[in-house]
């Protein structure tokens, strides 16, 4: 645990204000926010709680900490005591393996009730954005990440920056004294704590640089600290000089405020809204801060506020695919039965676990939708949930968008239908289904209002074929929304 170098304060009532009912929206919105969408049985349930029992109640359901396991086999074996066939053996096991541990992420953010911890771990997972095939080290960052997701920010940072992927991701492995490797030291200021541009120099990342030299780990994967790689002369970094570890780098960073201010903003463009409120900023900064960087601190601050459920910051978020996959599978307990299946959807969608573009990350937001990703992302419902069929019903004239979305659907089987074997369990779904009326399922599956488009198509649906007409709602472009 990183020692506190500031005071902790109590909060104020400026910042996390007093408990008050949320509406069913808000409920959802909460929830989409915070994991990826609710149930009709979980929301029946926390209806009657105030907003500090919901919000309390989503934390103590991910109070504990569920690492990821694996069995590694053949690759812990020492790579000199292979033969040439054994080593390509060995290859094609890693990626088998990196597939492996893809899946068995995915499966369990469907399945988790630890859900809150899970999104955090995802925020994360692309803030400190590492692209191997080296599925021990993955495992092993994923895992940190996870354990404090609700935990110390600062005891994350440090444990991110000594994990294997990390030393190898950013080449801290070649860091020597007398052949620096700036790598780490510069992403670590720039994109991991005080952000592009915000307070340092060249000269601090050489000097930081020169801090980390010696950072490495052993052969099972443990850090250690090699003394005849690393520079012991006198750095100075952001003011600091002195005979400087790269512990100490890391401990100079978390003082500056700025680091505070930087984590805010993303987790607020994440959980919030894409459009800053910098007074807002500003009072988690200080809170983030003062709290020595305590997530659960932060993030309690954020959904117990007022202004997180106002209407501008509902329904505005495209959902990244992770979100909408996982959104999509979780209420209908889907299964899948070839788990590659989810390889498939996350690599057509534009975002892989563990392969993120760089070391910057999914750079989010209106790049999630382009041309190649659309029209799957609107017939992900149909494809997941019916086998890429809707029973058309005819009633009046259709709208013409209607009307070339069923050619559409009429056509031949896709080759992504024909990959998506997926089993949802209708029954439960609708066994727990409270609405009934139309406009009560729309208001339920949907977060932002319908469009004069939308609502004129799914006048044209029969409500009580219930299960065509939540596929057809949330095949609409609004469902792409949170």
């Amino acid at each position: 645990m990183i020692k506190p170098f500031i005071q902790i304060t109590v909060l104020t009532t400026n910042t996390v204000t007093m408990s008050a009912p949320l509406s069913d929206k808000q409920i959802q919105h909460l929830y989409w926010r915070a994991g990826f969408g609710i149930s009709s049985a979980e929301l029946k349930t926390v209806r009657n709680l105030d907003k500090k029992q919901i919000v309390d109640r989503l934390f103590l359901a991910s109070m504990q900490s569920t690492a990821l396991s694996m069995d590694f086999g053949a690759l812990l074996k020492k790579q000199k005591d292979l033969s040439r066939e054994e080593r390509k053996q060995v290859r094609q096991l890693r990626n088998q393996k990196m597939s492996e541990l893809n899946a068995l992420w995915f499966q369990k953010l469907i399945e988790t009730n630890q859900t809150l911890r899970e999104k955090i771990t995802l925020f994360f997972h692309d803030h400190f954005s590492v692209r191997l095939r080296t599925p021990r080290a993955c495992l092993h960052l994923n895992n940190i990440i996870r354990r404090h997701a609700l935990g110390n920010f600062g005891d994350m940072l440090m444990e991110v920056s000594k994990s294997p992927a990390m030393l190898l991701f950013l080449n801290n492995r070649q860091n020597k004294k007398d052949h620096p490797n700036e790598n780490f030291a510069r992403e670590v200021m720039e994109l991991f704590t005080l952000g592009r541009d915000n307070g340092y120099t060249e000269t601090d990342i050489k000097e930081a640089a020169r801090a980390f030299t010696g950072w490495n780990f052993n052969k099972e994967g443990t850090f250690v600290f090699r003394q005849q790689h690393h520079d012991y002369g006198i750095k100075t970094i952001l003011g600091n000089t002195g005979n400087l570890t790269g512990e100490d780098v890391i401990n100079i960073l978390l003082k500056e405020k700025q680091t505070a201010r930087y984590i805010v903003q993303k987790i607020y463009a994440y959980f919030v809204n894409e459009i800053i409120d910098h007074k807002h900023i500003e009072q988690l900064t200080g809170v983030f801060y003062d709290s020595n960087y305590n997530l659960e601190t932060l993030f309690k601050a954020i959904f117990n506020s007022d202004w997180f459920y106002d209407s501008k910051n509902i329904g505005i978020k495209i959902k990244s695919p992770t979100e909408l996959i996982v959104g999509l599978s979780k209420p209908f307990k889907v299964k899948y039965q070839d788990p590659k299946v989810l390889l498939y959807l996350q690599k057509k969608l534009n975002q892989m676990l563990f392969f993120p573009p760089n070391v910057a990350g999914w750079p989010g937001g209106k790049s999630w939708i382009d041309n190649s990703t659309l029209m799957l992302r609107l017939k992900l419902a149909s494809v997941t949930l019916n086998s890429g069929v809707i029973e058309w019903h005819e009633k009046g004239d259709m709208p013409e968008n209607m009307m070339i979305r069923r050619q559409f659907y009429k056509k031949i089987k896709s080759q992504v239908e024909k990959k998506v074997k997926a089993s949802p369990n209708w029954d439960i779904f609708l066994s727990t289904l409270e609405q009934k009326e139309a406009s009560e399922l729309i208001s339920f599956l949907l977060q932002p209002k319908l469009s004069a488009t939308a609502k004129k198509m799914v006048s044209q649906l029969d409500v009580k074929d219930t299960k065509n007409f939540v596929i057809e709602v949330l095949s609409l472009p609004e469902y792409q929304l949170c």
